[in-house]
């Protein structure tokens, strides 16, 4: 081979390996796009998972029940031991029962759950027990809020039949609100549609925002905490039994 056809060959293997190098960049390139709008799309993702679904809204407003329903357990004990209850702790509870448990979020379950089921010929005779008892909490409630008075208090018979009321709304929630937890609600996402299912968390959040302000949830939950405060029974760790 000739010096002329060596510096050809060089100059062809030269180019050659740039053309390579060029592809092999170019690529990097591409997959670095790539990679990012996957990146993006999966941040997308996480963000609309952090939103929160029809059933996580309903079942994280009944964590504000199950408490509204610790601190009538412990007006009851407080009436079994013949001990002060402040009127005002009673109806402020009783009163966040009405706005945000009976006026909101039931109505929710009432508007849009509860037609569906129906539709679909699914759990209809949980679907109406459960509005049969909405009706009986809505009817103890008023009962509840007329008896919260001091002057209530300190008549026997009244503080007999709150004891009652309260007894009987707390024996009525708590396995009211379990079922749809575990039955109502997750048959919920199987019987609607995903598209629908994801507009109708939309809707439950205008709606609690359009009631309740933007932070809403997080606004009740703090009136439940300070009714809490009142009664003496916020600190988680005084319900830990002992060893």
């Amino acid at each position: 081979m000739n010096k002329h056809d060596r510096e050809q060959r060089r100059n062809i293997l030269w180019g050659m390996t740039a053309a390579a190098s060029g592809f092999v960049i170019s690529s990097c390139s591409g997959h670095r796009e790539e990679t990012g709008g996957v990146e993006k799309a999966e941040g997308t993702k996480e963000e609309s998972e952090e939103e929160v679904s029809p059933a996580e809204d309903l079942m994280r407003e009944h964590g504000i029940l199950k408490r509204v329903i610790l601190v009538y357990r412990e007006a009851i004990r407080r009436l079994d031991a013949n001990r002060e209850l402040p009127p005002e702790a009673l109806r402020d509870s009783a009163n966040l029962i009405r706005r945000f448990i009976e006026d909101y979020h039931e109505k929710l379950e009432e508007d849009f759950l509860f037609p569906r089921f129906r539709k679909a010929n699914t759990l209809v005779e949980l679907v109406d027990t459960l509005y049969t008892q909405h009706r009986r909490g809505r009817t103890a409630t008023d009962a509840i809020l007329r008896l919260s008075t001091n002057s209530a208090l300190k008549n026997p018979e009244d503080r007999r039949r709150l004891r009652d009321l309260l007894e009987g709304f707390a024996r009525m929630y708590e396995p009211h609100e379990a079922r749809e937890d575990t039955v109502l609600f997750p048959a919920f996402r199987r019987i609607v549609p995903a598209q629908e299912y994801d507009a109708l968390g939309e809707d439950f959040e205008k709606k609690e925002h359009q009631l309740f302000g933007q932070d809403g949830f997080e606004k009740n939950v703090e009136e439940v905490a300070r009714i809490e405060k009142v009664l003496g029974v916020y600190d988680l760790a005084m319900f830990t039994p002992s060893e």
